[in-house]
């Protein structure tokens, strides 16, 4: 889940209070200007996952399952409760429309 920052419960502000150990203070994700990107990547999935009534994280896997190449998706979580956040996404079927948004904002992104 990209450390959390695709579970949606990341915040520019969440990140700068992380603690001076903390590792993902020194990782690429978590600085500029990645971390512009990957905020708005989480705002796109935040206003998918209103539509289904599920979570960002969710979205985000259904749209990696969406892909045929892919068999399955394996997700991290350090606390059980964590799991509760995408369990929805084997279900989720995103909307063309849907898929192409996210695969516009990667493309995007990489111009």
């Amino acid at each position: 889940m990209a450390s959390g920052l695709l579970t949606g419960a990341m915040t520019r502000e969440r990140i700068e209070q992380l603690p001076a150990d903390d590792w993902r203070r020194g990782h690429r994700d978590f600085q500029e200007p990645l971390l512009s990107r990957n905020l708005r990547l989480v705002r796109l999935l935040k206003a998918i996952s209103a539509h289904h009534s599920c979570t960002p994280a969710e979205v985000a896997v259904a749209w990696v399952l969406h892909n045929p190449a892919v068999t399955g998706a394996i997700v991290g979580a350090r606390k059980p409760g964590q799991i509760k956040g995408v369990l929805g996404a084997a279900g989720l079927r995103l909307s063309p429309t849907e898929v192409a948004e996210i695969e516009a904002f990667f493309a995007k992104s990489a111009a």
